[in-house]
C-alpha cells in the first residue's frame, strides 16, 4: 500500500476486489506505524470511549464530541489522542481533518488511508465494514517499541493495493492483523506468516506477552493469500488438524498484511 497521491478507482468502497499497479507512487511504506500497544488497553479509555459514532457531523463540525463518543474526559490522556489519531488517519483521506479542544489546547486529526471516507460525512456513521477494516488498519500499525518502521499495507481494498516495485522492496512478509477495536470488550487478533514464529516490531520479543492475541500461522487462519501475498478472511482462531474451523470461528473480512524490507 503506497500513501498515494493517485485516485483509488475501480472498486466501490465495501466492494470486494483487488487493482494491482493501481498508478500509485513509491512513498508508501512511510506510513506511520508507531502506536503503543498501551494506547489500547489505557485505563483512561472507558468502555464507551471508543464507538463507531466518534466521527459524527457533531465532532466534525462542533469541534466537540458528543457524550457517546470519545469523550473529552478520555482525550486528555494522550494515549486515548494517539489511538484516535490512528483511528482518524486509517478512516478518513488526505486532506480531511477536524480539530478537537481539549482544555483549552486545540489538536488536530488528519485522514490518510481513506478506508471508510463516508465516515466524516454529514450523518456519517461507521458500518460493520468500516469496523473490520479501520480496525485491522489500526491493529497493523502498532509498534512494541513507539517506533516508526517503514511498512507495507495490504488487502482487498484498492485503497491499499501496491505495484510491483513496492513488493519487491518489501517481499518480507510479517503477519496479518485483524479484529473490532469498537467492540465491548474489543477483540485484537494477529497471525504470522508461515515462515515465522514471531512478531517482533508488534509483540516483543515473545508472543506471550502480546497485546494482540496470535491465534497462529495466517495459513491456518485465513483464506489463501492473494496475488500481492495479503490474506483475507483471517479468523479469531485457527483450523484444527482436519483444517476445520471451530464451531463459533469470527471471520474479519478486513484484514491487513504488513510486510517488511
Amino acid at each position: 500500500m503506497m500513501t498515494s497521491l493517485a485516485a483509488c478507482v475501480g472498486v466501490q468502497e465495501g466492494e470486494e476486489g483487488e487493482e494491482d499497479d493501481v498508478g500509485v507512487v513509491e512513498q508508501a511504506a512511510f506510513v506511520e506505524n508507531a502506536l503503543t500497544s498501551n494506547a489500547l488497553t489505557s485505563n483512561a479509555l472507558t468502555s464507551n470511549a471508543l464507538t463507531s459514532n466518534a466521527l459524527t457531523s457533531n465532532a466534525l463540525t462542533s469541534n466537540a464530541l458528543t457524550s457517546n463518543a470519545l469523550t473529552s474526559s478520555a482525550l486528555r490522556d494522550p494515549l486515548a489522542r494517539q489511538l484516535l489519531k490512528y483511528v482518524v488517519s486509517c478512516a478518513l483521506p488526505s486532506g480531511a481533518r477536524f480539530d478537537i479542544n481539549i482544555d483549552g489546547v486545540v489538536y488536530a486529526f488528519d485522514g490518510e488511508l481513506g478506508l471508510h471516507k463516508r465516515w466524516g460525512d454529514k450523518d456519517g456513521s461507521c458500518d460493520n465494514a468500516c469496523k473490520a477494516w479501520v480496525s485491522a488498519c489500526v491493529l497493523s500499525r502498532i509498534n512494541h517499541l513507539g517506533i516508526a518502521t517503514p511498512i507495507s499495507m495490504r488487502g482487498n481494498r484498492c485503497e491499499l493495493s501496491s505495484d510491483s516495485t513496492e513488493r519487491t522492496a518489501y517481499s518480507n512478509r510479517e503477519g496479518a492483523y485483524y479484529g473490532n477495536i469498537f467492540a465491548s470488550p474489543p477483540n485484537y487478533y494477529a497471525c504470522v506468516s508461515p515462515e515465522k514464529t514471531s512478531i517482533e516490531r508488534v509483540c516483543g520479543a515473545s508472543l506471550d506477552d502480546c497485546a494482540l492475541r496470535v491465534v497462529g500461522s495466517c495459513r491456518d487462519a485465513c483464506d489463501k493469500p492473494q496475488s500481492d501475498g495479503s490474506y483475507p478472511n483471517c479468523r479469531d482462531r485457527a483450523r484444527d488438524s482436519y483444517g476445520k474451523f471451530p464451531s463459533g470461528t469470527i471471520s474479519y473480512a478486513g484484514s491487513v498484511t504488513i510486510f517488511l524490507k
